[in-house]
């Protein structure tokens, strides 16, 4: 290993990084390295991860394959790795492809948020309804600004709207604005088009949808590795307090009020997408 490079299993890897099931690691070079050599000192539980990091399994799925390991160990082993450089986390393009069977399973259940995350959420709700009323847009203190497509390529919005003359609207505003619009409006139409790829850039969600909560989309897109990453505005007619809580809790980007302002509608998304308002002509 390189020089001044904490050990693998050194005392100073402290537990304190957080590793979820459904995180995403690859071997980095370094970490191949080590596979690949004759003379490596790392562990045999060490190397069995490494091999089975491919960017498509979870920790879940590592879990599951490694059932001889106890899920914490395997978790401190996985601290260590990455810890050590030998492992990272794997981009959203290499999560691609993973699998969509229960996505909407209800079943899985998901965790509580801390209590600390709730007050935090509350606090930030408090004053983002007001404005959200005020003005018809509202962007979350906590989303960040996606990465500019490329020079010349639209930027792709996924609207999820089952009134079909609001999804019309929608799409001429957008695409007057230089958006490529696509949409959906029950749940299996919203799988089949996030399984597609690519992924869309930004996702507007309808909250009361015929066969699915739009909070429920947001939760499990948020809960996604492959979709974590894709910025989110709730398109709803309930400003309260609690939507709005509820909604940053799940990791939504901003917010639109029911009937929206087209001027409100392109300002929210620009101000969630990081772009600059256009310049007018002189």
């Amino acid at each position: 290993m390189a020089q001044g490079r904490t050990a693998v299993f050194s005392s100073e890897n402290e537990a304190n990084t957080p590793v979820y099931p459904l995180d995403v690691f690859v071997a980095t070079e370094e970490g191949t390295g080590q596979l690949r050599s004759g003379a490596t000192r790392l562990p045999a539980e060490a190397l069995a991860i490494l091999v089975l990091l491919d960017g498509k399994a979870n920790v879940g799925d590592l879990e599951a394959k490694l059932a001889q390991l106890p899920a914490e160990q395997l978790r401190s082993v996985l601290r260590s790795l990455l810890a050590a450089g030998l492992v990272r986390a794997a981009t959203l393009a290499e999560t691609d492809g993973l699998d969509f069977s229960a996505f909407f399973n209800a079943a899985a259940g998901k965790d509580e948020p801390s209590a600390g995350a709730q007050a935090s959420a509350s606090r930030e709700a408090e004053s983002g309804a007001p404005l959200l009323e005020r003005k018809g847009y509202y962007v979350s203190i906590a989303r960040q600004a996606v990465k500019p497509a490329a020079a010349g390529a639209p930027l792709s919005i996924l609207v999820v709207e089952d009134d079909p003359d609001v999804t019309a609207l929608l799409k001429q505003l957008l695409e007057r604005e230089g958006f490529q619009v696509s949409s959906a409006a029950r749940r299996d139409e919203v799988l089949a088009r996030l399984r597609a790829a690519p992924k869309p850039d930004l996702a507007i969600l309808d909250v009361m949808l015929p066969d699915v909560n739009g909070f429920d989309i947001l939760e499990r897109m948020k809960a996604h590795p492959a979709l974590k990453a894709v910025p989110v505005i709730m398109l709803t007619a309930d400003a309260r307090r609690e939507s709005v809580t509820r909604g940053l809790l799940a990791g939504a980007d901003g917010y639109l009020t029911k009937p929206f302002d087209g001027a409100a509608l392109v300002a929210g998304i620009r101000a969630v997408l990081g772009l600059a308002a256009p310049t007018a002509p002189s």
